[in-house]
């Protein structure tokens, strides 16, 4: 898992670069340069010759990267315009030192018309940039913009020439707007507060952000994360034990933590059923057989060795008339409704040691008290992990069990059904999505995932990580059923193998947010169904592997 560092943690990681290790920061920046220079070569096909490049700097670090990146462009045989918002005798440090090579480039270099072209402005007004605008720069219509105003450290709205400069930027990139010119941001779109996940003003949209060691919270935390298109993590040399020693408790899952997983779970060539552990899954109702089905079908494709759905004896029928004919299907007692009774329990209870992991909720009906009762008993007296969805969740609002090491309970709501759960209406409480899972999951004891765009999973001891794969088409019904079932299943597995539970549904999560982005290549988000995300699973599984 990559840790996700705010301004102030980067800040720290930098200076000890220099303090600890003795890397010089201008070592550090030519670093950054050379890493968005890699950047902007992949998006433009391998090669900038002959292509026009304009860059707007700020006065401070941030700048001074884009004047390195600008200098590398140019060596690399783009005709390069850098616009500094300020003077560069008003800059210091390291940037200064990069602008004032650029300045001495442009006013001593001959002017040679078989090398590219290198020109530098300086900008301190509001009328200098409209003036400067209206000219259309040196470079018209430019190939590409480097949004090298800002990085880490605002923390309020861009006002005066600045958010002239961002809405300039973003209206190459504007809904509508022909794409014909690329927009690459440093470290974070300028405008943007690196540590919200909320917009705080005018910002660019890049189609391409290039940040230096590690994500920042607006780099990879909806909506902020709209503006920053396709995030480039570089490495600009700075030691991974200072990144590990970082007190930070916010992760992104990685391919490669996906990969580790299902190497570790690998089928062995004396694999066969009772090792792959199994699963159970309390779920269905006469009116909601179909869940059940859902459920079931993708725990199978989990790799799990085997799968029992336990469900009213109403939907017996009609779920084994469905489900993949691997899946067995078990009646348990039922309400005057057709929902589980409390006195299925008993079935539920001499089944425990047969079991591995346990689901509970698929289209279970929450509106009977004998349902209600029966949630509580099974998670009260539960024997192995249980994942908690839908009307289990219901049937437990607002929540008031706590988990355990032992017997961890994964509860797996969408944004209405954690208002339930904290007991409440108030949508405030989500203003800060990472901080109101944290604080559930320490407060419960729980393995808490939170659906949504950007699916946060958190856990006890304080870490979050925001999963990075899954689209808007997964915002359909059966989803979440089968998000159920591929959880439960993984988790089967790692009960059966020994691997770390709360490692096991990040991955799982993961995976099941990869079958939807195959799904959604495939088919479209439109006609997308939950089966088909199901039937993708075996594609994601290869997909990580390749």
């Amino acid at each position: 898992m990559q840790k996700v560092l705010t301004a102030g943690e980067m800040r720290d990681i930098d200076r000890l670069t220099t303090e600890k290790y003795g890397i010089p920061s201008i070592l550090l920046m030519e670093n950054a340069a050379h890493a968005a220079a890699r950047a902007v070569t992949d998006k433009l096909g391998g090669s900038v010759e002959g292509r026009s490049v304009l860059v707007l700097c700020g006065k401070g670090n941030n700048g001074g990267d884009g004047a390195a990146l600008a200098r590398i462009l140019w060596t690399q045989g783009a005709d390069v315009e850098v616009c500094l918002f300020g003077l560069v005798e008003n800059t210091k440090g390291d940037a200064r030192a990069n602008f004032e090579i650029l300045q001495k480039i442009t006013n001593d270099e001959p002017f040679d018309a078989n090398r590219p072209d290198l020109a530098f402005g300086e900008i301190t007004s509001i009328e200098e940039w409209l003036d400067y605008d209206s000219l259309n720069f040196h470079c018209d219509d430019p190939d590409v913009i480097i949004d090298a105003l800002f990085g880490t450290g605002l923390t309020k709205p861009l006002e005066g020439v600045y958010e002239q400069a961002a809405g300039y930027m973003y209206a190459f990139t504007a809904d509508g707007v022909d794409q014909n010119t690329l927009v690459v941001s440093l470290d974070v779109p300028s405008g943007l507060d690196a540590d919200r996940a909320e917009q705080i003003g005018m910002s660019p949209k890049a189609q391409v952000t290039v940040t230096f060691t590690a994500p920042k919270p607006a780099n990879v935390l909806p909506p902020a994360s709209h503006f920053n298109g396709e995030v480039v993590i570089a490495n600009i040399g700075s030691p991974k034990e200072l990144i590990d020693e970082s007190p930070s408790k916010l992760f992104l899952t990685e391919k490669e933590d996906a990969q580790k997983w299902l190497e570790s779970t690998e089928f062995a060539v004396d694999s066969y059923k009772s090792k792959r552990g199994h699963a159970l899954l309390i779920a269905g109702s006469k009116d909601y057989s179909g869940a059940a089905v859902l459920c079931g079908n993708a725990a199978m494709r989990s790799g799990v060795g085997l799968v029992t759905i336990m469900t009213p004896a109403a939907s017996h029928e009609m779920v084994a008339s469905r489900v993949l004919p691997e899946v067995m299907v078990r009646s348990v007692a039922e309400t005057v409704s057709g929902a589980i009774s409390t006195e299925a329990f008993k079935d539920i209870e001499g089944f425990w040691e047969n079991i591995d992991a346990a689901a509970i909720g698929s289209g279970l009906s929450s509106r009977d008290e004998s349902t209600k009762n029966l949630v509580r008993k099974i998670i009260e007296n539960r024997r192995t992990p249980i994942v908690i969805d839908a009307d289990g969740l219901n049937c437990l609002s607002p929540f008031d069990l706590h988990g355990s090491d032992e017997f961890p309970l994964i509860l797996t709501p969408h944004e209405g059904e954690f208002l339930r759960l904290l007991g409440t209406t108030s949508r405030n409480l989500l203003n800060d999505r990472v901080q109101a899972v944290r604080s559930f999951s320490e407060k419960h004891s729980v393995i808490l995932v939170l659906k949504g765009e950007r699916t946060l999973i958190a856990e006890p001891h304080g870490r979050v990580v925001i999963n990075p794969t899954g689209n808007s088409g997964l915002g359909k019904a059966g989803n979440g059923d089968t998000l159920t079932g591929i959880i439960t299943g993984f988790v089967a597995q790692a009960v059966q193998m020994k691997i770390d539970i709360f490692e096991t549904v990040v991955v799982a999560v993961y995976i099941a947010g990869a079958a939807g982005d195959i799904a959604e290549e495939k088919y479209g988000k439109r006609i997308m169904t939950a089966s088909d995300v199901r039937d993708c699973i075996g594609s994601a599984f290869e997909a990580v592997n390749g």
